[in-house]
């Protein structure tokens, strides 16, 4: 029996706008065009699994449990749209963090692929089929070192651009719904292209 395939979805600035560490459900949203993209993907059978760093858990913002409401919402908006969200990953460690039990280096936090591997292995997913779709390097980073192809959202939110092995993404899309397009039309793709210059907006 052959693995599953899944795309690998950030969620701050990519499903949902990034309010830093927000977890007040009556200000999430969804990006414009995930419906549409998620819909397309849906289609040609990818499992979802969200892979989020919340260092705010380790800053000591907000209570580990606080992100049920989270997803709860989440998979509310996508509900109306037809889409299940199949599972969550979230890494609640930062190395700078005032929460003892969250205040170390982990393998989870992305651009580690701690989450991602995880996933793989608790879902039964192939990574070589499988995407990660983020909006910042970082993101990209951990697809790419899991075994999986990464798609880049250009709207702003990477800033840095630091160069890396691992940093350069399959695709650099406009939106998520490009995004989508992209990965349903080149499910074998594995070369760069770009529709936007990897460098600073």
């Amino acid at each position: 029996m052959s693995k599953r395939k899944a795309v690998f979805l950030d969620k701050d600035g990519t499903l949902i706008p990034d309010i830093p560490y927000n977890v007040n459900p009556d200000l999430i949203t969804l990006q414009e065009g995930v419906i549409e993209g998620l819909q397309l993907l849906q289609e040609q059978e990818y499992l979802f699994v969200v892979i989020s760093n919340q260092a705010g858990v380790a800053r000591g913002y907000f209570q580990l449990d606080d992100l049920k409401k989270v997803r709860q919402k989440i998979d509310l908006l996508v509900s109306e749209g037809g889409i299940q969200i199949d599972r969550y990953y979230f890494c609640p460690h930062h190395p700078e963090g005032r929460i003892a039990e969250f205040a170390r280096k982990c393998e989870c936090r992305k651009p580690r692929p701690g989450m991602i591997l995880k996933a793989l292995q608790e879902l039964d997913i192939d990574a070589g089929s499988s995407w990660m779709i983020g909006d910042i390097l970082n993101d990209v980073e951990a697809g790419n070192r899991a075994g999986c192809r990464s798609v880049l959202i250009g709207n702003g939110n990477e800033t840095e651009w630091l160069p890396g092995t691992y940093r350069t993404p399959s695709y650099i899309a406009m939106d998520f719904l490009s995004a989508a397009r992209f990965i349903i039309n080149n499910p074998h793709e594995t070369a760069q292209v770009n529709d936007r210059k990897l460098a600073p907006l």
